[in-house]
């Protein structure tokens, strides 16, 4: 048995860097079920999550990219894995094993459920938005263009027409309040967030966190949920690590507090309303 399943963190994780690591080494699925020796529906499940390829497995796969070195050994490291669903993901700078983990999961969610109290969620961001904030960070500039860069194709998993994904996005007061990148770039990033908050696969809730307490108030969050088969998966992040929970006890845990987040905050409607009359002050008053 596979010391990780399919489905879980580490195993779409895994998927997307073998997936990555193909197709920046010009090989079909085919040609490299060929060189493996293995049928091409095989390797399309690895690179799809759905099964989980052994350690040695994916030495082959590298072997036949040409993959070596400290590469190679981040992914056998991926591959060898643990026993615990509930993964930390953290690495240093570029694209670390928590990123990866969490484009693959925005990549195959079919509903994302995200509560950011204190900034605008990274899927809805301006460009101006993010450079603003990562450039307060430890990054070097070619580093903060590369993340810009990445978190704005993200943004395809909600506009595209075939199968987009549905987002909830639970937006805390002081984010929208929030003077990130100046009153230039935040009033650009306000009138972004209501474009968005129209199109039919994205809902956007302004939530208090003021006055009584409520599960919000406990940190971020992401919720993924996919098709039927595949777990819903937790995400918790931090300065610089990530942690993903799929224990079944926490999930039902954050289900609610979506729902009591959600109770607590303004309708849909209330509020786009409020984010344009935030909008029509800032304008007056520049």
């Amino acid at each position: 048995m596979h010391p990780f399943g399919a489905g879980t963190p580490r195993a779409l994780t895994l998927a997307a860097v073998l997936r990555e690591a193909r197709e920046r080494a010009g090989i079909s699925v085919r040609e490299l079920a060929r060189r493996l020796q293995v049928a091409h529906t095989t390797v399309g499940r690895w690179e799809g999550g759905r099964t989980v390829p052994s350690a040695e497995d994916v030495s082959a796969v590298l072997a036949c990219l040409k993959i070596a070195g400290d590469e190679r050994e981040h992914i056998l490291s991926l591959a060898r894995g643990s026993a615990a669903d509930d993964w930390l993901a953290a690495g240093p700078p570029g694209i670390s094993k928590q990123l990866t983990g969490v484009m693959e999961c925005e990549r195959t969610a079919r509903h994302i459920t995200e509560w950011a109290p204190l900034v605008i969620p990274g899927v809805l961001q301006t460009s101006d938005y993010m450079r603003a904030m990562l450039a307060q960070g430890t990054l070097p500039p070619g580093e903060v263009e590369t993340r810009v860069m990445l978190r704005m194709a993200r943004r395809d998993a909600f506009t595209r027409r075939r199968d987009p994904t549905r987002l909830v996005a639970l937006i805390g007061e002081p984010a929208i309040h929030g003077g990130i990148g100046g009153e230039a770039v935040m009033l650009d990033q306000l009138r972004h967030l209501l474009d968005v908050a129209e199109l039919a696969t994205v809902t956007v809730q302004i939530v208090s966190v003021s006055g009584e307490w409520h599960p919000g108030h406990a940190g971020p969050f992401m919720l993924y949920e996919f098709d039927k088969g595949m777990r819903p998966i937790v995400y918790l992040e931090h300065h610089r690590s990530g942690a993903f929970v799929v224990d079944e006890t926490d999930l039902s845990s954050y289900r609610a507090a979506v729902e009591t987040i959600r109770g607590v905050g303004l309708s849909p409607d209330e509020s786009r309303e409020h984010i344009a009359h935030l909008i029509t002050s800032m304008e007056a008053a520049s």
